[in-house]
């Protein structure tokens, strides 16, 4: 958010935390849910469904941090690959990196003396000339070094915290039947403040957005919960 002369803007930056946070919080709240439903059909005893479904959300967490966790470190190495392929162009072909930078300020509707000018004070630092590249020519910013293990732990806390919730009803002592009933009420409304939450962050129309969610989320568990049903009828 920024302020010049009374006038407030307003810009959403936390978007990577965002989608980590989808991914960890979506599968959480699908997978558990599908995992104890399957379970719902096939045993009578509550105890095995909520140990099944605290080591899948131990499983599902562990595997899901680490995938966040390679998948930002891959990010940050191709950047770095992609710095050090610039960094030669720079070095070896100036003049054909000073064009582009020419031709990117050109785009822009820099033409004659701007546009020379804005060329030289690009290319006159080294950084700066390459930092320019690195944005403007290929699209990349470079990765927060904290980033992979901050992806890690924001994908897997949320997995965490959207798989417990399906479970709940399996810890009261019910029928089985009511405690899957109740699992998917909750997974639902889950579903739609989550999606709600996420549109106001992400600057979309919150309702729209949980209506998404629950509609996604809701075909996700209910086709997770079929296939697990299938399985466990053909175990059984």
């Amino acid at each position: 958010m920024s302020r010049t002369a009374g006038h407030i803007e307003q810009h959403f930056t936390g978007s990577e935390t965002v989608r980590d946070v989808v991914i960890g919080m979506s599968d959480g709240l699908t997978v558990p849910f599908a995992l104890a439903a399957g379970l719902a059909g096939a045993v009578s005893n509550h105890w095995l469904i909520v140990v099944g479904g605290v080591a899948e959300i131990a499983a599902g967490s562990i595997a899901m941090g680490m995938g966040g966790y390679l998948a930002a470190r891959s990010d940050a190495d191709s950047y770095h690959n992609e710095v050090r392929r610039e960094e030669h162009e720079i070095d070896a072909f100036p003049e054909v990196e000073r064009d582009e930078v020419r031709d990117i300020f050109a785009r822009y509707g820099l033409e004659g003396v701007s546009l020379e000018a804005a060329t030289s004070a690009v290319t006159a630092n080294r950084l700066a000339w390459l930092q320019f590249m690195m944005r403007e020519e290929l699209g990349l910013e470079e990765p927060h070094p904290g980033r992979a293990l901050r992806s890690s732990l924001t994908i897997g806390g949320s997995y965490i915290a959207g798989g417990i919730l399906p479970l709940l009803p399996y810890f009261w002592p019910i029928n089985i039947e009511h405690a899957l009933l109740l699992s998917a009420a909750i997974t639902l409304v889950a579903l739609g403040i989550f999606g709600w939450v996420k549109g106001a962050f992400t600057g979309l129309a919150p309702a729209k957005s949980a209506f998404q969610t629950m509609l996604v989320g809701g075909m996700a568990a209910g086709a997770a919960y079929v296939i697990a049903r299938l399985v466990s009828g053909i175990a059984g």
